[in-house]
């Protein structure tokens, strides 16, 4: 029913100042509009809406990945995002390399990062 369907994803922000100036800037992505609800981005044909829930009391991030891309090296990735002031997440139990990226048994490489909000991004090379 929704194969054929185009897919729109949602990240909630209380700080759509911040959030404009980490996806649009930081992260590189298209701006596409703003309005009080939401800013949208174009994510390479994938609507994202960067939801207003700053009315939302007590709001926390999930505590897990939200969003994530599939890059083509996880290392100039991570390396790019770092020169842009983007910190990697560490998880006890996992072994992540010196630059964050841990290696999934499948051989998929993934390291983590937060936005402004502290939503868990990823990428993964896979």
């Amino acid at each position: 029913m929704l194969g054929n369907a185009e897919l729109i994803a949602f990240v909630p922000t209380r700080d759509l100042l911040k959030s404009r100036r980490f996806y649009e800037q930081t992260l590189g992505l298209e701006f596409v509009s703003e309005d009080p609800f939401a800013l949208v981005f174009n994510a390479h044909g994938v609507m994202l809406r960067i939801a207003n829930v700053s009315a939302v009391e007590n709001f926390m991030p999930a505590p897990f990945t939200i969003l994530g891309w599939r890059v083509p090296s996880a290392e100039s990735t991570v390396r790019a995002l770092r020169e842009k002031g983007i910190e990697f997440e560490r998880f006890p139990g996992m072994h992540q390399n010196p630059l964050g990226i841990w290696r999934s048994p499948s051989g998929a490489q993934v390291a983590w990062f937060k936005d402004p909000d502290g939503n868990i991004l990823s990428i993964t090379e896979i």
